[in-house]
């Protein structure tokens, strides 16, 4: 890596009575960095969902042509969050989190100010695709500094946790559209108001992020927490190259695979829910773009206790396993899916009820499975780990439900968009379901490296008992 992005170098160790005061205030200090960041990348993310029925109405684009557009987000992440975050694993995080929400700040103030940005399918297509390419470099940053700094038998309740900073920041859009709304009467509002936050949350982050535990002077979390996974070894603290990193811990690792490919099905309802709410609400609820801005928050917000309960129910239920508790929220899913459909106009509780359901519930399985794609690989390669999941969800997830859906709502209606999103929750249900056997037996080879690991600890203490007794006697 070059420039300001290469990785701190490592410090010499603080005196041993600093280092515990040290690290719980960096601990504090970093998380507070990366869950306001992440909250500043999602409130640059999905602003051109609030504004696409003023650009069907006002402009007439059709449903498809701004699912062609709207995909270039998806594109752009899905590739992004996988090559950025290889980048990232070899990458100073203050700066590299820094640098991406800047750039979509920048693309958002396009969109709000300049003309030219919104006057055409190609435009909007090119300025989606650069804001989702820096969007990428969001996830794998932050995940790379949790894992540093965060050891395993903490780390589910972590991420858990940081991940509701898209729900808190996806959620404010909304509000803050109407703010934007109300102070100039401008829809383009919808653009140049959050990106105006964001740029603001990128000048923080620069202040409170740091890289490694190492390069504050600190010892490795699992030496601080003495918290070592099975197969850990001091070659864990070196940094790799990107081949090694693909090459040694993600194309073989077949349980990776599995979730990658059930994250695809997970990401369909996620988008296609959230994305065409405004517009689905708008056409046929008869909702004003006030109500859908509300009901966008609500959506987004309710994922909160939904993801915290999610990894509770992980940790607590089902002794750490992921896929049992995704499998379950999913189900629910389902149901509050069919719901949304099926409630007639006239009832906005309803369709309000069943869509804080489905975020609730639809951000559990996203969280668990970017969970369980840091658990599966050692930590210098959770940004690729989880660029992979990212890849497959946004590509094969979020792009279906952005194109396939916007042209299948345009031929068939909405109860044909609708059958796309159940067959997508039934899809996601049987491939999460697959990942059953395989969690199993790799928890066993977990357990079967650690007792390993033990067994030669306790040889390694034995002879070195019997070479001291030798010496003495």
């Amino acid at each position: 890596m070059f420039g300001i992005f290469k990785p701190a170098p490592h410090q010499s160790r603080l005196p041993k009575e600093e280092i515990d005061k040290e690290y719980k205030a960096l601990r504090w200090q970093v998380f507070i960095g990366i869950f306001v960041g992440y909250a500043g990348y999602y409130l640059v993310r999905k602003n051109f969902s609030l504004a696409m029925p003023f650009l069907i109405e006002e402009q007439g684009f059709t449903k498809g042509q701004l699912g062609i557009a709207l995909s270039a987000v998806s594109i752009a992440y899905g590739l992004s969050k996988f090559l950025m975050g290889s980048v990232s694993d070899r990458s100073n995080p203050r700066y590299f989190l820094m640098t991406g929400l800047l750039v979509s700040s920048g693309v958002m103030f396009l969109f709000g100010f300049a003309d030219w940005a919104t006057q055409s399918v190609a435009s909007i297509f090119v300025l989606l695709f650069i804001n989702g390419w820096a969007q990428g470099m969001g996830w794998p940053a932050c995940g790379r500094t949790m894992v540093h700094w965060y050891s395993g038998n903490e780390r589910g309740q972590t991420v858990s946790f940081w991940n509701i900073a898209h729900n808190v920041g996806g959620g404010l859009i909304g509000p803050i559209f109407i703010l934007g709304m109300a102070w100039f009467n401008d829809w383009h509002s919808a653009f140049y108001m959050p990106a105006a936050a964001a740029s603001l949350i990128a000048v923080f982050i620069y202040f409170v992020m740091r890289d490694t535990p190492q390069s504050c002077g600190l010892p490795p979390i699992e030496e601080y927490r003495n918290d070592y996974p099975a197969q850990y070894s001091q070659s864990h603290e070196e940094e790799l190259t990107a081949k090694q990193i693909f090459m040694q811990f993600v194309l073989n690792n077949k349980l990776l695979w599995f979730i990658a490919v059930a994250n695809a099905f997970v990401y369909l309802i996620r988008y296609g829910v959230l994305d065409w709410a405004p517009t689905y609400l708008y056409e046929v609820k008869d909702f004003s773009f006030d109500k859908s801005s509300w009901a966008y928050f609500l959506y987004e917000w309710a994922g909160i206790p939904g993801t915290l309960l999610c990894g509770w129910i992980s940790d607590r239920w089902f002794k750490g396993r992921r896929a049992p508790a995704a499998i379950l929220y999913m189900m629910l899913v389902l149901v509050a899916v069919v719901v949304y459909w099926l409630n007639p106009a006239g009832n906005p509780s309803v369709d309000i009820a069943a869509l804080m359901a489905i975020g609730f519930l639809i951000y559990g399985p996203v969280m668990l499975i970017g969970l369980f794609a840091l658990e599966l690989v050692p930590k210098k390669a959770a940004g690729t780990a989880a660029g992979l999941t990212g890849l497959f969800g946004y590509l094969g997830g979020a792009v279906v439900a952005n194109i396939a859906l916007g042209y299948t709502v345009d031929h068939f209606g909405w109860d044909g968009g609708f059958v796309l999103l159940v067959g997508g929750c039934i899809g996601a249900i049987l491939l999460i379901a697959l990942t059953l056997k395989h969690e199993v037996a790799h928890e066993s080879h977990q357990r079967e490296e650690g007792h390993q690991r033990e067994e030669g600890h306790q040889r390694e203490e034995g002879h070195q008992r019997e070479e001291g007794a030798k010496g003495q006697a």
